[in-house]
């Protein structure tokens, strides 16, 4: 009885101080919103006060950033949106407690960038200023961002343009890590790539053919051409055929929708074959992440005692396979498929685009 009573009031304690914890944090959450000075070196840049829609994005004036010893100032040229800004903008269940819980605690969106160095910090010995570069860093959507020159960039490859590496880091990363580090494709195998005309889908498919892989991919009608283009080998219509009810059977299978059962997509794996998850809830903007979510967590537990295996990841933002991504594409194995672009005073329409859950391809943003 004593050791029940220790139990019961140990969880209650636990209990009540999580909800202090979440009720402190929400009403004391804020950001520099209503925070105004004058400006010096004024910019602009897109910004978010508020959780929600696309709506509540502006394009804001603030202060040019301004590099430290170990950083670069970059002019942006082209940056672009993905569909996981959506987790960020609207302020999900799983994001808020890191994010802030009523307000974002950083208001700069974007994270996308390919633009021109202008200055670099005085420790700085692999950039100069005039360089084109590409990469990733939070704020991405402005007309300049400083980043750290031992972190996410790298020198623009000549054959690319602006609006193309602006459109790699995410998807690009997404889809390299998913496929060589947690799917571990290797060169003969089958993979099946499900929601291959989307961003992260069209780097896939190239990737997956650079890999040495034998690529099926799935899309709707519109699409095909597209990605056949992209180099599959195979492309299913998914309004037409069901690739769960095929004969063919696949070593690796990565899932950017997560709109099967664990069975059915188990059920076209080969012996000891992997499903790799890409994404929270799937890589695209749906309003049914939770129950996708929670399917996810479902085929993981399940899979654990099979020998086909359900796996989700997170990309990863770092140097070095940003230089993989540079040389696949100097070479000519991976195009960006940037299919739109918007300008930045234009931003809030091409999110509403990519929230369609149907955009093709990456969609940039260009900046003057």
């Amino acid at each position: 009885m004593k050791i029940r009573r220790v139990i019961k009031w140990t969880f209650g304690v636990v209990f009540f101080g999580l909800v202090l914890w979440l009720f402190v944090a929400y009403w004391t959450s804020t950001n520099d919103c209503n925070v105004r000075s004058a400006l010096t070196h004024p910019m602009k840049a897109v910004r978010y006060c508020e959780y929600g829609p696309p709506d509540v994005l502006k394009v804001d004036v603030i202060e040019k950033p301004v590099p430290n010893d170990d950083e670069l100032l970059i002019r942006v040229r082209a940056a672009s949106v993905n569909a996981a800004d959506g987790h960020k903008l609207r302020g999900g269940f799983i994001s808020r407690p890191f994010t802030g819980m009523r307000k974002p605690k950083n208001t700069r969106a974007g994270t996308d960038y390919a633009g021109v160095v202008e200055v670099v910090g005085r420790n700085v010995k692999d950039f100069k200023p005039g360089d084109d570069v590409f990469g990733g860093r939070n704020g991405a959507l402005a007309e300049y961002v400083c980043a750290r020159a031992d972190r996410a960039v790298v020198v623009k490859p000549a054959n690319i343009s602006f609006e193309q590496a602006g459109s790699v880091a995410i998807a690009g990363l997404t889809a390299l890590q998913g496929l060589r580090d947690t799917g571990h494709l290797k060169a003969g195998q089958k993979v099946l790539i499900n929601g291959a005309s989307g961003g992260v889908g069209t780097f896939a498919v190239q990737i997956a053919k650079a890999l040495g892989a034998e690529v099926t991919a799935v899309c709707s009608t519109k699409n095909v051409e597209l990605v056949r283009s992209l180099g599959a080998d195979r492309v299913i219509d998914y309004t037409k055929e069901n690739f769960t009810e095929g004969d063919q059977r696949y070593d690796v299978i990565f899932d950017l929708v997560n709109n099967h059962s664990y069975s059915d997509r188990r059920r076209v794996l080969n012996p000891g074959g992997i499903c790799v998850m890409a994404g929270i809830g799937g890589s695209g903007w749906h309003e049914e992440t939770f129950s996708r979510l929670a399917g996810e967590l479902n085929a993981y537990l399940r899979s654990r005692f099979t020998k086909e295996k359900f796996v989700s990841y997170l990309a990863n933002l770092n140097k070095q396979d940003l230089g993989v991504l540079r040389e696949l594409m100097e070479t000519g194995k991976v195009v960006p498929a940037v299919t739109k672009t918007y300008p930045l005073t234009e931003t809030v329409a091409a999110y509403k685009y990519l929230e369609t859950g149907h955009a093709r391809g990456k969609v940039a943003i260009t900046i003057d």
